[in-house]
Formats: structure tokens, sequence, C-alpha cells
């Protein structure tokens, strides 16, 4: 039906808004965990507007962190405003009549730089924050729910440090939104090691003293080369792609120093891991050849998601009982992410939900352009219902929070 209007006297109305009204009308009977998330719904459309037109860097957002840890304390949550020397990462925690199975909420609100929330980052801390206070307002069964808040996604990826550090070990379960072009979910995602590789050579006269130098450029394209050759050899879903980030500074001087940056990825950390070790040697024996050293810096590494598919049938299930548009099926194509290193650790998944059309990919005019529109405002409520809708159906199932975490264990023992 969406799309379709009819007309009536001189307005249009959408059957989309029709749905919507419907639902909302169902909800004051069905639900009072969606009567509260349907209530914070003009209050976070403000706090996703004031986020979108305040973009900030990784480890620099500091406004959108005091207006959600304002928020989560006001609701009577204990936060924590500095969370493993990350200025901008907090952790709110609410125990719910006593307490009980952890419950970990992950949002993000960190902007690319000179695109703003292309990335839609935006929307996470409202539709989080509302499925948080929702769930605090309303569940009956003993638990434990915890917001944190996970700064520099884009960039320096705070989720590695927080895992690194243990912060979120001891959930039973954690969960994030995030925008879409459909309503889906994650089937995978590729553990990643992203390495810049460092060349240093000796400087010398190219035309009037060449045999005294040593080229650290002629190292990089000869571990170009070899890397061409690896690729023969390495599992199909690996994927190994660089650049160079330093070949020297002018043609008439050998380079003393020259550098490559490369991402190399795959399904399993484990693999990964094996994969990474030949590059290395890959790196050294180019180094080797022309005389030079290597220098190697892993910039950040992210572990694979371990996919739970009982978690992710009852997110789907959960937002097309609210509405959602467009439900999918788990992404088949993907990149990488630091809520990996979350999902490699406790069952988690994380519930996408459209506001831009299909097909149109993240980091892009079109996300940035849909940044406050209604479908925003649409999809921070179906992902706030569609979370919390799925934590109050774990917590009060006999035995499903068991399932789960029997299931986590045996996808992760299959890596």
């Amino acid at each position: 039906l969406y799309g379709i209007v009819f007309c009536y006297t001189e307005h249009i109305i959408c059957i989309e808004d029709i749905v919507r009204f419907l639902l909302c009308v169902l909800e004051v009977e069905m639900s009072q965990l969606l009567q509260e998330i349907e209530s914070l719904r003009k209050s976070m459309k403000e706090l996703n507007d004031f986020i979108f037109d305040h973009p900030e860097l990784g480890n620099e957002e500091f406004k959108a962190h005091e207006l959600l840890t304002n928020l989560l304390e006001k609701e009577g949550f204990i936060v924590d405003r500095e969370v493993s020397g990350l200025k901008t990462a907090f952790r709110a925690v609410y125990h719910v009549n006593g307490g009980g199975p952890n419950i970990g909420l992950l949002c993000e609100y960190d902007a690319l730089e000179g695109l703003g929330h292309a990335c839609g980052h935006n929307l996470q801390g409202p539709s989080i924050c509302t499925a948080a206070i929702a769930l605090k307002r309303t569940l009956q069964v003993p638990c434990t729910l915890v917001v944190y808040g996970t700064p520099a996604e884009e960039t320096a990826s705070g989720k590695l440090v927080m895992a690194r550090e243990g912060v979120f070990d001891d959930l039973d379960l954690a969960f994030m939104m995030h925008g879409s072009d459909t309503t889906t979910v994650d089937g995978k995602s590729l553990a990643l090691n992203l390495v810049n590789i460092k060349f240093h050579g000796k400087s010398a006269h190219a035309a009037i003293a060449p045999e005294k130098g040593i080229s650290a450029l002629d190292a990089v394209l000869l571990f170009f080369n070899g890397m061409e050759y690896l690729r023969e050899h390495v599992p199909t879903e690996v994927r190994m792609h660089g650049i160079i980030t330093d070949g020297g500074k002018a043609a008439n001087i050998v380079p003393d120093y020259a550098c490559t940056q490369w991402y190399i990825r795959s399904s399993s950390r484990i693999r990964l891991d094996e994969v990474v070790a030949r590059v290395k040697d890959v790196a050294q024996g180019a180094a080797l050849q022309v005389g030079a050293t290597m220098e190697w810096e892993e910039v950040k590494a992210y572990d694979n998601k371990v996919n739970v598919q009982t978690l992710n049938d009852i997110l789907l299930k959960n937002a097309e009982k609210v509405g959602a548009p467009e439900i999918s099926g788990p992404r088949k194509v993907t990149g990488s992410t630091d809520f990996s290193s979350v999902t490699f650790r406790v069952p988690g998944a994380c519930l996408r939900v459209k506001f831009v059309g299909k097909g149109v990919t993240s980091h892009s005019q079109e996300w940035l352009d849909n940044g406050k529109s209604q479908l925003a405002e649409d999809a921070i409520m179906y992902g706030a219902k569609g979370i919390a809708l799925s934590v109050e159906e774990i917590l009060e199932t006999p035995g499903l929070l068991e399932k789960i975490k029997e299931d986590f264990k045996q996808a992760k023992e299959n890596f």
C-alpha cells in the first residue's frame, strides 16, 4: 500500500499514514510498552533533529553525549559519563525489579567528516533511548537495562576500546538499530584488520648517486605485486584492498619512506589471523628484497559477527508486527563494523530500519537528505518498538534466553 493515495475533497491522504494511525489505535489496546514508545515520539524527533543539525566527529560528540546522558539520568538510570577513557562514551544502568539478565542497548552518534549524518547515526540515540525508557517503565520481569553510548564508529571505533576492556562481557544480550534501505538484520559481518605498512629506506639523488639510495617505494611496489600472488592462495571470502598513502616527495630523490594502507577481511577471525600473518610475511619479504626495513602498524581490528538466527528471527518478527516498512531477509553482502566486536563476545543483533529508497547506500546525499524526514522519525519509532518488543518477549518466554545463548555458542564453534 506504500505510496498509494486516496483523494477526498481537497485532501490527499497517504495509506501509510492511515496504517500508522490504525496501528497506534490498536497499540492502545494491545500494549502498554508500545503506548510508552509512542508517547516519546515528539521529544525523540526533536532529539534526532538536534543531533542531525549539530554533527560531531568521532570522540568529539560532546553535545550528543550530554543530551543522551541527561535524558537517561532524568529517567532514573545510573550514568557513567566516561567509559574506557573515552570522554564521549557512556554507560547507563537501570535495575528493573531488583535486576536480572543484563540487556545491552547500544547507540552511536558520530558524523562523517564533510558529510554530516550521512550514515544515519542521528537516529540511533533517540531510538535506543526510547526502547530503554519504555522498557524501564513497563517491564515486570526482573532484568538490568544497560544503555551504552559508543563513540567514533566511523573512525577510531569506540566499541573496540570498550570491548578490549571487557565492558560488554557481562551482557546476556546486545541490541543496536541502524537506518537502512529495507528493514532487515545482519546475517554476518566480516572480521577486519586495518594496517599501515611503512617501509624505511635511504634517500639519495636519483640521478647523481642512485646506488647510494634504498627505495622505500620499490618495497611498496614489490609488496603490491606479492599481494596479487597471495590472492590466489587465500580463502574465497577473504577481501584485501589497499592504497599507497606516501610514495615519496620528489621524483629526483630516492624515497627513504613510503607507506601503504590495507584492509584485510574475512568472515572468520581465526582464518583472518592466518591470512594477516601471511600478509606480514609478504611485506617483510618486500623490504628484504630492496634492503629496506618494514614497520607494521595495526590501526584497528574487528572480529566477525557471530550470527544467532533465533535472535534475528525474533527482531524481524517484531519489526513486522509493528508495521515496519519493506521487511527483507538478512543482508547477504556486508562489510565490517565495530559492533561485531560485541556480537563476537555475547549474543547480539542489529535491527536495520528502512528510511531511504531501496538500493540507496549509506554515506550518500540521499541518506543525508532524509535525516529529519517523516521516514526518519518513523524509523526511530519502528526501531525502538522492534527492539523493545523483542526484549520483552525474550524475558517473558521461559527458556528462550537460554536457547539464544546455546545457538550463539554453537554458531561460534562453527567458525
